[in-house]
């Protein structure tokens, strides 16, 4: 899209990218009793199936003593209807703390489609081990529900004067949310940690999605459930309950908290003068939304496109077959690849489809001086290629026209970027955000001032993507891409967030094409979700909580 200096505000892409989240709540039923002393520790991972391997999605609370559980914890899993999703759920019996599954005993497994589950609701299936035989009378039990609902609930709890449990000393107590289920069954939803030898406890404050807590429904019956107290040996002893609602327990103010008396049924009936177990106070009660990146997308945000080619002169000669800009006879090259890979996802984000595309690190003509930000159509007042083809076409014309020379400087393009992305920072919704493509052949020559850029537009609605092509060490790319560390500049200012992406081309020469496009953008949800939250920015057309 051309660069606009104000917030150009655009409509909804089309519904084939809207992509909606799935709530799985898993249970077991009579578990193989792995431990000698007592029952097993049970708890869950998901395990989804990429490439033909499973890996691991997400994993469950572990329930102390239990055949039966029924985890608080949720999976969840984004939807795709034009996929094939396998999904396996494990069970294993906790024996350490390592997070290592090996370690664990093997209680059973139970491999199905993500579509199984929707089309059904709700499933109960025999656990089987490894040689497929049944895990003894083993059972579970996976409901699935639709997170089309976006707001949250943040809650924050305390209880006071809670009735004594332990013969020795005070309370251990925590809370379990339950909403009522299909059944009829009060089905559990959240469970608080544990405080310690406490009777006025004041729990941390958590966030869980509305959906999740009643069905969406603001007067819905809740039971905050269960005031109990929690012994090592997996007993629960009951302290209380009561039942509201979140209509309810939105009157919380932080000046005004709400009070709320936890009853234990058994003690009111014998007890004459019988008062309460405690009272338990919601301190603050607030409902939001937590926007997803597809909120933001269908809300008309504009996902900015450039292109920075790196023409320096280690690329070798383009006419020899044996440089890294060589167009083969098939009509393309590592560079090339990688823009088709890239670009032909990120233009459905962009209503124009109007793309600058840059280079860096060649003589230009007529005097032949050396440029670090130069546009490829050589029209620096418009250096808007049409689409991929554009830049595709402008790429293919300049290489006869140029001289591949050096240094390797990033900084000027990541500079040129993030000029019109801080345009953007003036937008009071969502409306923009910048991705800067670089596809480079080798060491940085600019570090220090690649780092403070880089640095500085981590402040930005921006995010770039390096791709390495040939074989060179590209262990300076790697320390840019902030996974393992918190990049800083020379001077120490430490980036915001990590808003650089680096993958080396050479790792999916033989995959296919679209492997390379999710391993590159795999990142960027996440990085454009972080910027607009942090700045408290809604997507251009949201609703109110």
């Amino acid at each position: 899209m051309a660069y606009t200096m104000t917030p150009t505000p655009a409509g909804p892409v089309g519904s084939q990218y809207c992509v909606c989240k799935v709530e799985l709540s898993v249970c077991g039923q009579n578990l193989l009793d792995r431990d000698v002393t007592s029952k097993s520790d049970p708890f869950c991972v998901l395990f989804v199936e990429d490439n033909g391997k499973w890996v691991e999605l997400d994993r469950t609370e572990t329930a102390v003593n239990n055949l039966n559980p029924a985890f608080s914890k949720k999976f969840i899993v984004d939807y795709h209807f034009e996929e094939v999703q396998k999904l396996k759920f494990a069970l294993f019996d906790q024996d350490k703390s390592s997070m290592q599954l090996y370690e664990h005993d093997f209680l059973g497994e139970f491999s199905c489609t993500l579509g199984m589950i929707v089309s059904s609701k709700k499933i109960t299936r025999t656990l089987v081990l490894g040689n497929g035989k049944p895990a003894g009378k083993g059972m579970i039990t996976i409901a699935a529900q639709e997170l089309s609902d976006n707001r949250v609930i943040t809650l924050s709890m305390a209880g006071r004067k809670l009735d004594k449990k332990d013969l020795f000393g005070k309370s251990d107590p925590f809370l379990e949310f339950y909403k009522p289920g299909d059944d009829g069954k009060w089905m559990l939803v959240h469970r608080t940690e544990v405080i310690k030898y406490t009777l006025d406890p004041i729990w941390k404050t958590f966030t869980v999605p509305l959906v999740s807590l009643c069905d969406g429904d603001v007067e819905k019956l809740i039971k905050v459930v269960m005031c109990y107290d929690y012994d090592s040996d997996g007993g629960h002893d009951f302290i209380g309950e009561f039942q509201t609602s979140v209509a309810k327990m939105c009157e919380a103010q932080d000046a005004s908290p709400l009070e709320l008396e936890c009853i234990n049924p058994k003690k009111q009936k014998k007890k004459k003068n019988y008062k309460n177990s405690g009272i338990i106070i919601v301190k603050s009660c607030k409902i939001t939304r937590d926007f997803s990146f597809l909120d933001y997308i269908l809300g008309g945000c504009q996902l900015m496109f450039t292109v920075g080619i790196d023409f320096t002169a280690s690329n070798g000669n383009p006419r020899d077959p044996s440089s890294l800009h060589y167009i083969n006879p098939m009509g393309t090259n590592e560079y090339l690849s990688a823009i088709w890979a890239v670009g032909q996802i990120i233009q459905d984000y962009d209503s124009d489809k109007m793309f600058p595309a840059l280079g860096f690190g060649a003589q230009l003509p007529p005097d032949w001086k050396v440029s670090h930000e130069f546009a490829i159509n050589f029209n620096p007042t418009n250096p808007f290629c049409s689409g991929v083809e554009g830049i595709v076409q402008a790429y293919s014309a300049c290489l006869p026209h140029i001289r591949f020379y050096g240094p390797t400087n990033f900084s000027p393009i990541v500079n040129h970027v993030a000029r019109f992305a801080a345009q953007a920072t003036q937008q009071e919704a969502a409306s923009q955000y910048f991705i800067l493509l670089i596809i480079t052949d080798g060491v940085i020559s600019d570090m220090d001032e690649t780092r403070h850029a880089v640095v500085q537009a981590s402040k930005l609605p921006m995010s770039i993507i390096i791709v390495g092509v040939g074989n060179a060490d590209f262990a300076a790319m790697e320390f840019l891409d902030g996974d393992s560390r918190v990049l800083r500049s020379h001077t120490g200012e430490e980036a915001m967030r990590d808003i650089v992406q680096f993958v080396p081309f050479r790792d999916f020469r033989n995959a296919p094409k679209e492997t390379l496009a999710k391993a590159v953008l795999a990142e960027l949800p996440q990085q454009v979700m972080q910027y607009f939250k942090h700045r408290n920015l809604p997507p251009i057309n949201s609703e109110p909580a």
